[in-house]
């Protein structure tokens, strides 16, 4: 809450200016609040990602840490997922942000949701995952879902990156940062993640059954940040934002509706 309250409604600062980058890009910078030493660009992406975080991610943290006290399997798959969405958020930030007062915040919550997403995952009896949900779970449906958004989003960074790589240029992405850290960590770790949660849920693998609702639940949200990052960016008259709107629509409809079917296959363990 300090964190999206602070990204939020802090306002301070002379304004926009510009900066000439390293690579002699010529970039606006936001001058407001505590994104103040950001592009405007980066400022309209994270504070309504921030706003998603305050009205969406911590919500659904607090209920579903609740639902997974009373031991509900959805409670946990759910904490799992909202939790990976927070390590994601704030890896993000400590990473990009430019260096400001909320930085060890951010490691803070980093960090804390990382060692409770791993604690989490632990808590899960891998052997026992398959008997957790229904014969009728439509696995390749919500399998095919995560793979299908992970490699189309790979798609689109490599499709940036790779004709930078030939010739010599520099995305627009770096603007006045040191490399393109969202996709790396996207490339790297993020997408091969959800994608093979996909993979071992559709070949019915213990694993799969315990990392797919996750993944999904996590995609839920992330493509809620997505998308209200697309329609700040577009409200802004940033041109070319149409496409993502549409695409982080599209993909977290699906992520919605494989959630459901997810959650309506779990049989719930019952206690005597």
């Amino acid at each position: 809450m300090i964190a999206t309250t602070c990204g939020i409604f802090s306002k301070q600062g002379p304004g926009e200016y510009n900066f000439t980058s390293i690579h002699g890009q010529t970039i606006t910078i936001y001058g407001k609040g505590i994104y103040g030493n950001n592009s405007v660009l980066a400022a309209l992406q994270a504070i309504p990602q921030d706003i998603v975080t305050l009205g969406l991610g911590i919500p659904i943290l607090i209920i579903s840490l609740f639902l997974a006290r009373k031991g509900l399997i959805k409670g946990r798959l759910l904490l799992g997922g909202t939790l990976g969405y927070f390590l994601i958020t704030y890896m993000i930030y400590t990473f990009i942000a430019m260096y400001n007062r909320l930085f060890l915040v951010y490691v803070v919550l980093m960090s804390a949701s990382f060692f409770a997403f791993v604690l989490t995952l632990l808590a899960f009896d891998i052997e026992k995952m398959s008997s957790y949900f229904s014969s009728k779970l439509p696995v390749r449906f919500a399998g095919g879902y995560l793979m299908f958004s992970t490699a189309m989003i790979g798609y689109l960074w490599l499709a940036r990156v790779i004709p930078t790589l030939i010739d010599g240029s520099v995305p627009l992405e770096v603007e006045h940062g040191t490399t393109l850290t969202v996709q790396a960590f996207d490339l790297a770790f993020f997408l091969p993640g959800i994608f093979l949660s996909g993979l071992l849920l559709i070949k019915k693998k213990p694993f799969g059954y315990m990392l797919a609702p996750i993944a999904t639940v996590t995609n839920v949200l992330i493509m809620a940040a997505l998308l209200s990052k697309g329609i700040s960016m577009n409200l802004a008259g940033i041109e070319g934002t149409l496409p993502m709107i549409t695409m982080t629509s599209l993909f977290d409809l699906l992520a919605i509706v494989s959630l459901l079917l997810i959650f309506k296959n779990v049989n719930e363990p019952v206690y005597t």
